[in-house]
């Protein structure tokens, strides 16, 4: 029987440790915190895997706080030496794990462990001064972990890691899906081997496998599921919806509105869909505040999730970067536009809401071409979606809310041409990125009405797309009237006086003047482009391989003709006449009768 008694763990937990817990009110372990604790604690190497929202942070901060008190009473640690290094994917995940031990270093027994947050967005050198001040724990992301390793001038970290007693690896499988592996494998060169290290994980793959076998000594592993038949947490339900494409905003945009959503996430494909709906639904819903965070929001990341945080009656637009691990309890939604790009990315979406056990609720719309993803997603990722409509009495899309949100739409596009170009933006973006879903058999591309879609949007035209055929151009609804799209401006006066010139030069040459002059070239679908990728990949490989045949076979790729001994002789002959010529042996006179030339 696992013990779930914070008081009863086996090796006991140190009082400082549970004041601190009895503080923050965890009153119970939950079954991850019960299974990992104690193996930490007998000093093994862990593999945890759990459905998210199940308390994997605490689950290394408890036994990580604990093994730097024992250590402590056998020697007092130095402040210039680094005993803990927990290394997260994303800087808003390791900022929140941050928090976390700062709350237990609040306690007085424990206040005098040093503490330090390596993350980029900042210049290096904060994080350099900050280590050579004295950091016992590192809460960091790999990337920026890395660049300090090798900044020896003037901080030799890995001289500062050589008593390391504690490595965790958290969100472990999205650390290899961000392209790290590379950069964990030369982070783990640099790491004693004789330390205890804790892998966190949502879900096992190949590669993760491959880093438990570099970085771990024989690992205890734990899998902690709530049922063997779901891989999401029993408090959160997840819904499902099927909508005509032209309708799918308008249908998000009535969920909004009908129902007072304390604090909701709604996941978007891609930044450029951000930037767009982050500027246009404020008009639609006044009442609520809107956020909005993606990838390319180098330093402004962390100020918008504290103003989330904070705020009540509200909604972050975000792509899959505020995906994993992200701990905002408050959710109670998580709105998607589509499904993510990966199936395991469902799962760790709709694992923002219901978390510590608290009730929560998910929404994907979804085409009616896109129905087959229901059974896929059940199989593949073990998530039940259930019919909303069976579950709602809820009013449908009626002509007179289309007509009223379109021209809501249409007009703030017509005010401001930046909102005019991030439609454009987004729209592109969105169907380059349904190209790239890795369920590209369910969610094809060829089966999608654009038209439509970019009525969903409502833009004022459709882009310039070789995927945009004369069936799509006869779907879209745009401005009843004629519009003069030279006449839009840009709100902001320094941008709008650059294009009036730049219109102004258009009109007088025909050619519309750029920085640089580019080659005008016919584009491609991008479904054509992929093929013609695969193509020349393969043409490449079977060159390889006819290269690697001929190696073995002793044979030479290229034909060669065979050289007589006659002409070697011949050959060497002509040489010697040169010789000779140039130490004035011979007269020119000679040399040219030699070689037979007609004079």
């Amino acid at each position: 029987m696992v013990v779930k008694d914070w008081y009863k763990v086996t090796p006991a937990l140190s009082q400082p440790v549970l004041n601190c817990i009895k503080k923050q009110e965890f009153k119970t372990m939950t079954p991850i915190q019960a299974a990992v604790i104690p193996l930490i604690l007998s000093c093994k190497d862990v593999v945890a895997e759990a459905v998210t929202g199940s308390g994997k942070t605490l689950a290394f901060v408890v036994p990580m706080l604990e093994m730097l008190i024992k250590r402590e009473k056998e020697t007092p640690l130095r402040k210039d030496f680094v005993y803990a290094v927990i290394i997260s994917p994303t800087r808003e995940l390791a900022t929140q794990i941050h928090k976390v031990i700062e709350n237990f270093l609040e306690e007085p027994e424990l206040k005098h462990f040093t503490l330090s947050l390596l993350v980029g967005g900042r210049p290096i050198e904060v994080d350099a001064e900050s280590m050579k001040k004295g950091a016992q724990i590192v809460v960091c992301t790999p990337g920026r972990f890395q660049d300090l390793l090798a900044e020896r001038k003037h901080l030799n970290l890995p001289g500062r890691l050589k008593e390391l007693d504690f490595l965790v690896l958290d969100e472990a499988d999205r650390l290899l899906d961000l392209g790290f592996s590379v950069t964990l494998t030369t982070i783990l060169q640099y790491l004693p081997r004789q330390r205890r290290t804790g892998l966190f994980s949502a879900t096992q793959t190949k590669e993760l496998q491959d880093l438990v076998r570099a970085g771990l000594r024989n690992p205890v592993l734990i899998s902690v599921k709530e049922k063997s038949s779901i891989s999401t947490p029993i408090a959160l339900e997840n819904y499902y919806v099927i909508v005509q494409p032209e309708d799918k905003f308008l249908f998000l945009l009535n969920f909004i509105r009908n129902r007072k959503i304390v604090k909701g996430l709604f996941f978007l494909p891609t930044c450029a869909c951000v930037d767009y709906w982050a500027d246009v639904l404020p008009a639609l819903l006044p009442d609520i505040k809107i956020f909005s965070i993606h990838g390319k929001m180098k330093l402004k990341r962390s100020k918008i999730l504290e103003k989330f945080r904070d705020a009540e009656n509200t909604i972050l637009l975000c792509t899959d970067l505020m995906a994993r691990g992200l701990d905002i309890p408050e959710v109670e939604w998580v709105l998607q536009w589509e499904p993510p790009t990966s199936p395991a990315a469902l799962v760790h979406r709709a694992g923002r809401t219901a978390r510590g056990g608290a009730k929560g609720c998910s929404l994907l719309p979804l085409l009616p071409t896109e129905d087959t993803y229901v059974p896929f997603i059940k199989a593949n990722q073990k998530v039940e979606l259930v019919d909303w409509w069976k579950s709602t009495d809820e009013i449908k899309i009626t002509q007179k809310l289309r007509d009223k949100v379109l021209s809501i739409l249409h007009e703030q596009q017509r005010k401001d041409r930046a909102v005019l170009d991030k439609g454009q933006r987004a729209f592109v973006s969105h169907i380059r990125a349904y190209s790239k879903h890795e369920c590209n058999l369910l969610l094809q591309l060829k089966e999608l009405p654009l038209g439509h879609i970019a009525t969903s949007y409502g833009l004022l035209k459709l882009p310039l797309m070789p995927e945009i055929k004369e069936e799509h151009k006869k779907q879209f609804v745009g401005p009843k009237d004629k519009i003069d799209f030279n006449s839009i401006p840009y709100k902001d006066k320094q941008k709008e006086a650059s294009r009036l010139q730049k219109l102004e030069e258009y009109k007088k040459t025909g050619m519309w003047p750029s920085k640089k002059k580019k080659k005008m070239t016919k584009t491609q679908p991008w479904e054509q482009t992929k093929q013609n990728k695969l193509e020349h990949k393969e043409k490449r490989k079977k060159r390889k391989e006819l290269k690697k045949k001929l190696k073995e076979e002793g044979k030479s790729g290229k034909k060669r003709k065979a050289v007589t001994q006659e002409e070697l002789d011949e050959l060497a002959a002509d040489v010697a006449l040169i010789k000779k010529l140039k130490k004035r042996k011979i007269t020119r006179d000679q040399f040219d009768q030699a070689f037979d030339v007609d004079k």
